[in-house]
């Protein structure tokens, strides 16, 4: 197994390309399973979890070739499975939207419940509630979804909590359902409007993606031949411009949607950190003295739940005390512990982080107890004095392409080594 060690402190200085979005990506190969041809899928992050995703959609028939590394055609005409291998499936929470996928497809499915990271309860009943409305009759058996849709028709869903999962799965599932379906309080995420786009390329009717009313109209088949390309990760983006002001350092972050940041970077500036944009780059260039804030993360467009640890250490650093709400999941904090380590003062109340910050961190073994968590603990070892070792970083490369190396680039002094070593 491997670690992460890191020296610092480490000025990030320079230019850093961002990846595909993991979050669209994992929905939209997924999606593909739905079209009876070739789709051509571009900016595919090379991590993990696509890795793992690519290996489900071949178990379940598809060809899968990639043209180079970023590049995916996925053939799907020899689909001819719904049941997706419990072995590969238990290792990523996006492997829900199989469920949708293969219903659309074939009017059925069987999908164990998802595994991924483990930071709060997270239950599929938004998922389930949502198939059941259009007529699917949903089991669960011994840890295995199993549902029977044979005959899905469109329906009114009212989602009883915004839910990024269940809003993406029901617009699969919905495609080529008889009729139409709306999904109301539907989630706003950029990486729904992205697997709306695709569908739409290959002959889908959705409009409203990016709003709280989602309206699909169902259609006979989806075509293949097109191609798509997936947006700029946001949450990778956003872990270079948090890195960037902790470090007091000068970065620009290209390959990104501006539109995307806003709610980063309204912080970032009350922090009073420099923010420069233009198309599609962002430069944040970190100041001597960072600002204390108080954060809540809630839905996009509001402050995303995924940048909440990397914005703690960011807050470490702050004079005077911040807090961090989350709004989204019901425990986000495992992290804490670790950072504490380190040398940070969080106190944890509920769902309310209340951090200390002007303390200075020094160099610790630590571990990633989820993704998110785990970039948060790559950003405090970047700001430490001395060594950092950081274990369980599986965790992280299942949701960041070629980190060590793009942080080198930087200036950053980390390396992956062997645990044995």
């Amino acid at each position: 197994m491997d670690k992460f060690i890191i020296n610092g402190p480490c000025p990030l200085n320079g230019e850093v390309t961002i990846s595909g979005a993991k979050n669209a990506a994992v929905a939209v190969l997924p999606a593909a399973l739905i079209i009876n041809g070739i789709s051509r899928i571009e900016n595919v992050p090379d991590i993990k979890d696509v890795k793992v995703l690519l290996e489900i959609l071949s178990k379940l028939g598809a060809r899968i070739t990639k043209e180079d590394a970023n590049t995916v055609i996925c053939d799907t005409r020899e689909i001819n499975c719904w049941t997706a291998p419990y072995e590969l499936v238990k290792s990523m929470r996006a492997s829900y939207y199989l469920l949708g996928a293969l219903i659309a497809r074939f009017g059925r499915a069987e999908v164990s419940l998802p595994g991924g990271c483990d930071f709060g309860f997270r239950p599929i009943d938004q998922h389930i509630k949502g198939f059941e409305a259009m007529g699917a009759s949903v089991e669960i058996e011994y840890g295995i979804v199993k549902v029977d849709a044979s005959n899905l028709t469109g329906a009114q869903i009212y989602l009883d909590v915004v839910s990024v999962g269940a809003t993406i799965n029901l617009m699969l599932a919905a495609v080529k359902a008889k009729g139409q379906t709306t999904i109301e309080n539907a989630a706003k995420e950029p990486h729904v409007v992205d697997v709306a786009n695709f569908l739409n390329a290959m002959g889908a009717h959705i409009r409203g993606a990016g709003t709280d009313v989602i309206k699909i109209r169902g259609v006979d088949h989806l075509k293949g031949g097109g191609t798509h390309s997936i947006i700029p990760d946001m949450i990778e983006a956003g872990t270079f411009m948090i890195a960037a002001a902790a470090t007091q350092g000068d970065v620009t972050v290209k390959n990104v949607i501006p539109k995307h940041m806003e709610s980063l970077t309204a912080k970032l500036i009350e922090m009073g950190v420099t923010v420069q944009e233009d198309e599609d780059f962002i430069r944040i260039i970190g100041g001597n003295k960072i600002r204390n804030v108080n954060i809540m993360t809630l839905p996009y467009p509001g402050f995303p739940t995924d940048l909440h640890p990397q914005a703690t250490v960011l807050l470490s650093l702050a004079e005077g005390v911040s807090t961090i709400t989350e709004g989204v999941w019901d425990s986000r904090f495992q992290y804490v512990d670790e950072l504490k380590r380190m040398g940070a003062r969080i106190k944890v109340e509920g769902r309310i982080a209340v951090i200390e910050g002007g303390n200075p961190l020094s160099g610790a073994p630590v571990k990633a107890t989820d993704l998110r968590a785990g970039a948060a603990m790559v950003l405090a070892g970047l700001i430490s004095k001395g060594r950092t070792e950081i274990l369980n970083i599986k965790y992280i490369d299942r949701g960041y392409e070629d980190f060590v190396h793009k942080l080198n680039i930087l200036g950053a002094d980390i390396s992956r080594v062997s645990s044995e070593d």
